[in-house]
């Protein structure tokens, strides 16, 4: 007897009730995206592995240790998408979108793959609902893309909390960076070995760190909000105005830095409570310097990615669930009933209706079980007498109430009960 194959660690299977969830979050999501005038783009799920290696930071982490890079059949080196930024970027400069009009305002739903340690909401392959709004550099888009990522979990019932900051652009941090090495090397003997590390490759990177020795140490550290430029300065003030112009709130956290080296300026990161110490539910930030380094024209932008597998554990654990649902469920007895049940599904479908029916030829008080299972809201007995009288009985499963009806009034009727 052969073995049992499983699925590869931390690339979960999603299925029913927690695919429902999903399929919810994502569908509020994608109302919100479509209102403020994005349009989706899907890119390859696999690139050329190159275009990491420019765009991201060749030293990172990411790129050393998470990606899950392989070799085709041709010798060529292709790496399964770790980010979504990049990719959308590289298709904006490769089909000339930026010359059709900026900014270019787009969305996706992607898969994402990153090698690291599954835990509770992080995952080897998850799901991100994200936007890229490339080609205007004013802090207005920062303000209304911030505000379409709470209007996102607005749609979907989701408080969370807003963390701001700018980390300025590569001019400020020549000068920042030094400052923050030689504090960091000051207290070297007191870090963990990741920080300590960081602090030669990217010791803005040292601001993530979970150990709480480490971030009460980190306190002290200069931050790069008070060493901005005045460029820069202006940009964050004029972000915080429209965010506050417009009565959202936010924190200002001179800690919070994004994890991939593209970003510039303006940071943010969004959080909600029943996630533990990883309660991060999406982040996104400015990426100036992105499509110049990918070999195209100078395009600003901004963007966000708000994981859907976090913000689905965020809602179970405030007790929301979804359970499969229908509308009719329709019972039938014998080689007559069974189709004029098809012909009835068959109508009820066009008229709207979510329709399913018995396949597997169980008897009567077993296709009402199957019903309940499936969260029928009604239930349509066709049986010898309904084929007799030429009404079938119409059931309403939480209360009970039924009316016989022929076949062509039952979509009217349910269109008014419903």
């Amino acid at each position: 007897m052969s073995s049992k194959i499983s699925g590869p660690k931390g690339a979960p299977d999603l299925f029913p009730p927690r695919s429902l969830l999903h399929d919810e979050i994502i569908g509020r999501a994608v109302i919100q995206l479509r209102r403020f005038g994005y349009n989706r783009i899907e890119t390859p799920v696999f690139e050329h592995t190159q275009l990491f290696e420019k765009g991201l930071e060749p030293g990172s982490d990411l790129v050393t240790k998470q990606m899950y890079t392989f070799e085709d059949r041709g010798g060529r080196s292709l790496t399964l998408r770790p980010d979504m930024t990049t990719p959308v970027v590289r298709a904006i400069i490769e089909h000339g979108m930026d010359r059709q009009g900026l900014p270019v305002k787009l969305y996706y739903v992607a898969s994402i793959f990153r090698q690291e340690r599954p835990q509770a909401g992080r995952q080897r392959q998850f799901t991100q609902v994200g936007v890229e709004a490339v080609g205007s550099g004013g802090p207005d888009i920062d303000a209304e893309v911030i505000q379409l990522a709470l209007n996102i979990y607005r749609a979907v019932e989701l408080d969370v909390n807003l963390a701001l900051n700018s980390i300025g652009h590569p001019g400020c941090r020549a000068d920042y960076i030094p400052k923050l090495q030689a504090y960091l090397r000051s207290v070297a003997d007191q870090l963990c070995g990741d920080c300590r590390r960081k602090i030669e490759t990217n010791p803005l990177r040292t601001f993530d760190c979970k150990v709480e020795s480490d971030r009460k140490l980190l306190e002290d550290a200069p931050f790069i909000v008070d060493q901005l430029c005045p460029e820069c300065e202006i940009h964050y003030a004029g972000v915080k105005d429209r965010l506050d112009e417009w009565g959202i709130r936010y924190t200002e956290d001179p800690r919070l830095v994004r994890g991939l080296d593209y970003y510039t300026r303006t940071a943010f990161e969004l959080t909600a409570v029943g996630l533990g110490s990883q309660n991060a539910v999406g982040g996104g930030g400015r990426y100036d310097g992105l499509a110049e380094s990918l070999g195209g024209p100078s395009l600003p932008g901004i963007g966000f990615g708000l994981g859907v597998e976090r913000i689905a554990l965020a809602l179970e654990s405030k007790g929301v669930e979804r359970k499969p649902a229908l509308d009719v469920f329709i019972v039938s007895i014998g080689d007559r009933g069974r189709t004029a049940a098809f012909s009835l599904a068959a109508k009820l479908r066009e008229a709207g209706f979510t329709t399913d029916l018995d396949y597997a030829g169980r008897v009567m008080k077993g296709q009402f079980k199957a019903a309940n299972s499936r969260g029928a809201n009604w239930v349509v007995v066709i049986g010898e007498k309904e084929l007799e009288s030429g009404k079938y009985t119409v059931r309403q499963m939480n209360t009970g109430d039924e009316e016989e009806l022929p076949p062509s009034r039952i979509a009217g009727y349910l269109a008014v009960r419903s």
